[in-house]
């Protein structure tokens, strides 16, 4: 240490000595380097001390000493004031437990396109002038706590600012809940964009015509559909009166539906985290059956049966409870699906109600429920019952043969059974004569309510390709929120029936051609196969349901 001080202070004398015998020539020599690396400096100066005064502060970021420190033992004092220069405002990015590079971890784009979403939360500290002992140790702890959650950390240093600002903010993790409502809202989008855009081209089928409300809506829709929608079915129950239903019947769209969504490995998911909507496989016709008893009168054992499904599912599974029924749907064919799904208030009122009797003045609701068409499948299958001749080939005007089947039958038969030659209104076919090939001769098929609005006589006109002349009031026709009805069908009130022939014959040869035509191109929207195909009736009553919960309209009004 001797020997050390000795030399210190004959160096300071040595160099007092000299400057103070320097010569002026002496000066000039030492200048003249000295002017060239300022040069240097000044060219290269400002690119090299970015990357001194990064190397020097993140060090000291990533080493503070305390107990709930990073790592290092050590603090590593900032720069100085003189050391930043003229940079007095600097910004400095990076993550916990990741290394990224230093230029992009300074850049505004990489703070802006490092994700698509904003964080969650921020937390910021800074050192006040009211909180003058708060030490750059303890404000990190405070902001670092001992975790192992990835952050983003934001430290802004200014001139009057010492210590320096220093943000921490988590990075965003969504919930599954999260994400699935991330996937509907740019489904939402792409469809709203759809329908003023150019239309996909479809190798099987693009949607065109005025069967559609808008037709390019719907497509992508569709293809939206087909991509990511997601449907989870409970497996509680045991058949027949869940997981089951019939096949061939009246009522056989309730077993179908199930049967294939059961099936189904690109619609259905048994991941309920990755589900849209929440499937309760009951049928109706199966509870009527098996448990409703004949001629009681009695609803009781139908509604505590569907009341202790709902409980088993809720009580098991969140779903339910956390939107109280809103993402979940029933499907029902039969007369009694309405009352059915009265016996829980909430799948009454907020879930959706896929239903063949789509009756709003029993509280069917358009905007949340579901039409679906009643499909009479006396084989199980569509086969011989598709096809018909061309709207030439049609002799007669309008066909109905019914018994008397609620309120409005009896008033279609009083004004025209046996009245006019081409109206062939009847309650009873001949014997020999077939029901198909009458619809096959029709120009027009009447297809009007029984005791419940749904009727599967508007199929049967649609397969044969019979314009529908639908007689009912209060009823919502299936798929009424793609197809434009009014565009292949008639409507006619029930007090119109009087001027029913009238009504008919006011429709141009051309514009019942067109309607025809048009019945020719939606019949593929309402075919029953196995296995389903695209655009049939199956996908149509997915397609229903998956608008209801995107809650997005895809027609004009």
């Amino acid at each position: 240490m001797v020997n050390s001080n000795k030399r210190s202070s004959s160096w300071s004398a040595c160099w007092a000595k000299a400057s103070s015998s320097s010569s002026t020539t002496t000066l000039l020599l030492l200048m003249i380097p000295l002017t060239v690396i300022s040069g240097f400096v000044s060219v290269l100066g400002r690119k090299s001390s970015n990357w001194d005064v990064m190397a020097d502060y993140t060090t000291w970021i990533w080493n503070p000493a305390s107990p709930g420190s990073l790592k290092g033992s050590s603090v590593i004092s900032p720069p100085s004031d003189g050391a930043l220069g003229l940079r007095s405002n600097l910004v400095v990015v990076d993550i916990l437990n990741k290394k990224i590079d230093v230029e992009a971890a300074i850049s505004d784009e990489y703070l802006l396109n490092r994700s698509s979403s904003p964080p969650l939360d921020i937390q910021a500290m800074s050192q006040s002038s009211q909180e003058p002992n708060v030490t750059k140790e303890n404000s990190f702890n405070n902001i670092f706590p001992n975790s192992s959650e990835p952050r983003i950390i934001v430290v802004s240093w200014n001139e009057s600012q010492n210590p320096p600002i220093v943000k921490a903010r988590r990075q965003r993790e969504y919930t599954n809940l999260e994400r699935v409502e991330g996937h509907l809202m740019r489904a939402r989008s792409a469809i709203s964009e759809a329908k003023t855009g150019n239309q996909t081209q479809d190798a099987e089928y693009t949607p065109v015509g005025p069967m559609y409300w808008n037709a390019k809506a719907f497509h992508r829709s569709y293809l939206e559909m087909e991509k990511q929608f997601k449907v989870f079915v409970y497996e509680e129950g045991e058949p027949p009166l869940f997981h089951n239903g019939p096949c061939k019947s009246i009522y056989s769209m309730e077993g179908n539906f199930i049967h294939e969504i059961e099936m189904n490995s690109q619609f259905r998911t048994r991941d309920p985290q990755k589900a849209h909507v929440f499937f309760l496989p009951f049928s109706v016709t199966m509870l009527v059956r098996y448990v409703y008893v004949r001629d009681s009168h009695d609803f009781g054992p139908i509604r505590q049966t569907v009341i202790d499904y709902v409980d088993v599912v809720s009580g098991r599974h969140p779903f339910w409870n956390r939107s109280l029924g809103a993402d979940h749907f029933m499907l029902s064919c039969h007369d009694w699906g309405p009352e059915t799904s009265s016996s829980v208030p909430n799948l009454r009122k907020n879930s959706i109600r896929v239903l063949c009797n789509a009756n709003t003045s029993e509280g069917f609701n358009p905007t949340k429920d579901v039409s679906f068409p009643e499909v009479n499948l006396l084989t199980g299958a569509t086969e011989g019952f598709l096809g018909g001749p061309s709207a030439s080939k049609r002799p007669i005007l309008a066909f109905f043969a019914g018994g008397l089947h609620g309120p409005i039958r009896p008033i279609l038969l009083e004004h025209w059974e046996n009245k006019d030659k081409d109206m062939k209104i009847l309650q009873y076919l001949p014997k020999g004569v077939s029901y198909y090939d009458m619809l096959r001769k029709s120009k027009y098929c009447i297809c009007p309510s029984g005791y419940e609005v749904a009727s599967p006589r508007i199929v049967e006109a649609i397969y044969t390709g019979c314009v529908p002349v639908l007689i009912s009031d209060h009823y919502v026709p299936p798929f009424s929120d793609v197809l434009n009805w009014k565009s292949f069908s008639v409507e006619v009130p029930v007090s119109e029936i009087p001027n029913l022939k009238r009504i008919l014959m006011s429709i141009s040869p051309r514009q019942y051609i067109r309607m025809q035509r048009r019945v020719l191109k939606v019949r593929k929207h309402f075919e029953v196969n196995s296995p389903p195909k695209r655009f049939d009736v199956f996908h149509m009553i997915l397609h229903s349901v998956w608008l209801r919960r995107l809650n997005i309209r895809v027609r004009d009004d």
